[in-house]
């Protein structure tokens, strides 16, 4: 079964979120029309961890695709709370973009060459906490803003760096102005990062159907091990939490392979593990591996009793 109507996207009006839109929007094969949506995460100048991290940028998307002011929503998949919304169901995950953070300094320097005392900027507790655990003498301070506002305090020489999402700097074309993508070695990304999630009501068959064609096996694979993971924790999108699932032939088939980190945000102390399993129990690989990091003491690196 197939649509012929118009369908409308919703979108946050950010010019990143409105590019993933309209990319996933195009790659449809229908008609379509983008509906710009406000959201909390939007309107509020606070830190993400101050108005509730987890959701801020979902939920007023997730209304109006419940009542019927929208057909299709397209998120970042690491905005979007673990827990599964009733009436809402994930019709496609396209194929990822590069999940690693990037650096963008001054005078074109890399992580390792930024003198002690730099003034690094992140809105990502993830990011301050595997920063701070590289043991670097670095400064590191809160940023909120969109991709053009962090950049430009670079620019000013408010900061000597940020560290942001590779994902987005490449879908916005600015690429170009990454001093260094950092190795998951060194900091490990967030859970699903670079990843989209486009949503449609459970019971509209005909937009199951056409987003289908948009969906990704392998990324759906290694995001739900992610996410599984996260989950497990019983952490958000603004935890301690580094994450990243690759899928490859295994010996039995085709196996996911994550690594899974959670570091305490002062940096003194931090957990990194691994773990494999058949791609057809992702989410079991995420969940086992959540439960070996809280034996080795992740949960009070969240600051949480899990």
């Amino acid at each position: 079964m197939t649509t012929t109507r118009t369908l409308r996207v919703g979108t946050r009006a950010s010019t990143l979120a409105r590019t993933q839109t309209e990319t996933v929007a195009a790659a449809l094969g229908v008609p379509f029309e983008i509906v710009h949506i406000v959201t909390e995460g939007d309107r509020s100048a606070q830190a993400l961890t101050q108005i509730g991290g987890t959701g801020v940028f979902v939920s007023a998307l997730r209304t109006a695709l419940l009542n019927d002011e929208i057909d299709v929503a397209v998120h970042s998949y690491k905005d979007l709370p673990t827990a599964e919304a009733e009436g809402i169901t994930i019709g496609a995950v396209p194929a990822r973009e590069d999940a690693r953070d990037a650096l963008i300094a001054r005078d074109n320097m890399t992580l390792g060459e930024l003198p002690v005392g730099s003034r690094v900027g992140t809105g990502s507790p993830r990011r301050v906490a595997q920063l701070n655990a590289l043991g670097l003498g670095l400064e590191i301070l809160p940023l909120r803003g969109n991709v053009d506002t962090r950049l430009r305090k670079v620019r000013d020489g408010e900061l000597d760096a940020v560290v942001l999402a590779y994902a987005g700097l490449r879908r916005l074309g600015r690429g170009d102005e990454v001093t260094e993508v950092l190795d998951p070695i060194q900091v490990l990304p967030a859970p699903a990062q670079g990843a989209l999630a486009v949503e449609c009501r459970s019971s509209d068959q005909a937009a199951i159907d056409v987003l289908a064609a948009l969906d990704h096996e392998d990324t759906r694979v290694a995001v739900t091990a992610e996410r599984a993971l996260l989950a497990a924790l019983e952490a958000g999108c603004s935890a301690p939490v580094g994450a990243l699932a690759v899928v490859a032939e295994g010996d039995d088939g085709p196996e996911v392979f994550l690594r899974g980190s959670v570091t305490a945000v002062d940096g003194t102390a931090a957990v990194r593990l691994s773990a494999t399993g058949p791609t057809t129990d992702a989410a079991g690989v995420g969940r086992r591996l959540a439960a070996e990091l809280i034996a080795d003491g992740a949960d009070t690196m969240m600051g949480s009793s899990t």
